[in-house]
């Protein structure tokens, strides 16, 4: 939960001060609730965005390397196996594994929805002029919520593979 919050706080805190000193609050409400809309799209838009079937794409952008420190990161997982031996993040059962592939497009939705969201922050700083602005929006969008996505995307790719195959029970 720490690494979570610190995240969130790194990344959102710009997007909450830029909001607080330059947006009217019914620009930001219009903003937030265009930017929600995603959340009731269908799984199938999101596979139709997603980048590619293969992990090895995402593993040569950076994918695999970010998500050491994501908040279900390898970092986190192996403090936790340290402290909890008996913890496992995804059993090798079917059920756990297809519990943790439709987790993939709930938290992809909502890291999509807050995209649009620094997006239209970012468009709204560049149209006003506040460059340095843009600048930073654009650094915590992509850290925030572009590589999210691409984690999920990712792991999503990893977890059909690991559905398909025929040793899980």
């Amino acid at each position: 939960m720490i690494p979570n919050l610190i995240w969130t706080a790194l990344f959102n805190i710009p997007a909450i001060i830029f909001c607080y000193g330059y947006v009217t609050p019914t620009n930001i409400y219009i903003l937030l609730g265009l930017s929600f809309i995603p959340i009731f799209f269908p799984k199938s838009f999101f596979d139709s965005i997603q980048l590619s079937r293969h992990p090895h794409f995402y593993r040569r952008i950076g994918v695999k390397y970010i998500n050491k420190f994501s908040q279900n990161g390898y970092l986190v997982n192996e403090f936790l196996q340290k402290k909890y031996p008996e913890f496992k993040v995804i059993s090798k059962t079917r059920a756990s594994i297809r519990k943790q592939y439709y987790q993939t497009y709930f938290f992809e939705k909502f890291h999509f929805s807050l995209f649009l969201f620094f997006a239209a922050l970012t468009v709204y700083a560049g149209i006003k002029g506040y460059f340095w602005w843009v600048l930073i929006l654009i650094i915590s969008n992509l850290f925030y919520n572009i590589y999210p996505n691409l984690i999920q995307q990712y792991v999503r790719v990893k977890l059909k593979s690991a559905l398909s195959d025929n040793k899980i029970v």
